[in-house]
This record gives structure tokens, C-alpha cells and sequence, in this order.
């Protein structure tokens, strides 16, 4: 449909293509997505707000040799003067044990996934935020999310140093990528 495209799934006869437009298709299929479209709206609301911290820390190892320090400092300070303190608030003022309704959504396994990128950044990131410390335990307990947390499942590791550069070559990156004005992405080639 869309040359070029990098994501696709063939799912229920359809090719679905954009990470976004697949995982909402898949939390709707998989009763992931909310009980009514208030829900939904808060759902998209907490996912999409997720994707900024995500992204930063998911480029974090492009990072310029020189720049990674700074980088670094930027994104935990992010993470836990602008994310974190809303996530907490929100399950805080919820009162449940999920982010959206009393059942798990996409919001709380996307809150899951970046926790753990943060985690991979700096292991005491949840310091001072005792609602997402528990829950992380809760989620992390679900059967399918534990296991799929094992070591040996499809679950990828933090890129090694070969990894990044074989990202590197592949895109052709000279200096590599890091960020700058308040997580713009700039690539330096």
C-alpha cells in the first residue's frame, strides 16, 4: 500500500502498515483498547505522550560519543520531572490498578515498556515514585508479560555496542545521531 514501508503485519486478510495504526488495530483486537471511546481517549492520550520519552531513549545509544553524558542527564531528567510525576498522578487519582478502567490496556503495557527502557538507562529511575514501583510489580506479574520478560524470550536486549554499529552502517551515519531542543531528533551524516 504505502512503497517503502518499513512495519507491516498481515493480520485478519488485511496488511497493516505504521507501528501506531498495528498496535491500536491489535489493542482493539485483543480488548487492549478501552470499553467505550472516553477510555480509548485516555488510552491514546497516555500512549501517545509515552512515545516522546520512548523515542529519546530508544536513540539514546546514537548519541554523539561526546554528547551521551548530556544526553543521558537530559533524559532521565525528563523522565522523572515530566514523565514519571504524571503517570504517578494518574494512577494516584485513579485509584485502580490499571491507568485506564480496572483492566489492563495498552496505555499500562506501553508505561510498562518505557519503565524498563528507563530502567536499562539508570536502575534507581523509579526512586521516589512508589505508584509506578508497584505498578511495574503488578504488571510485570501478568503470566503472558512475565514470561515474555524471561530471559530467552523474543523481548530484544538493550543494543550492544556491535549492534549500534551495525545501525550505524546500515543508515549510513558518519557521527552518529543525538538530541537536541527539547528531544528533537537531529542526525548528523
Amino acid at each position: 500500500i504505502f512503497p517503502g514501508q518499513n512495519s507491516m503485519v498481515e493480520i485478519d486478510g488485511m496488511n497493516l502498515v505504521e507501528t501506531r495504526a498495528i498496535l491500536r488495530y491489535l489493542a482493539a483486537k485483543y480488548d487492549l483498547y478501552g470499553r467505550n471511546i472516553q477510555e480509548q481517549a485516555w488510552i491514546d492520550m497516555y500512549v501517545e505522550a509515552l512515545k516522546d520519552l520512548s523515542d529519546m531513549i530508544m536513540f539514546f545509544p546514537l548519541s554523539l560519543p561526546g554528547e551521551k553524558a548530556m544526553n543521558l542527564e537530559y533524559i532521565l531528567q525528563r523522565a522523572t520531572t515530566r514523565f514519571f510525576p504524571v503517570y504517578e498522578k494518574a494512577l494516584r487519582d485513579h485509584g485502580q490498578d490499571f491507568l485506564v478502567g480496572n483492566w489492563l490496556s495498552w496505555a499500562d503495557i506501553q508505561l510498562l515498556e518505557v519503565i524498563l527502557m528507563a530502567e536499562e538507562c539508570k536502575p534507581s529511575v523509579l526512586t521516589g515514585f512508589p505508584l509506578l514501583q508497584e505498578f511495574k510489580a503488578r504488571i510485570s506479574c501478568i503470566p503472558t508479560i512475565h514470561k515474555f520478560l524471561q530471559p530467552g524470550s523474543q523481548r530484544k536486549p538493550p543494543l550492544d555496542e556491535g549492534s549500534i554499529e551495525t545501525v550505524k552502517n546500515i543508515f549510513r551515519f558518519e557521527r552518529g545521531m543525538f538530541l537536541k531542543n527539547m528531544g528533537t531528533i537531529v542526525a548528523e551524516y
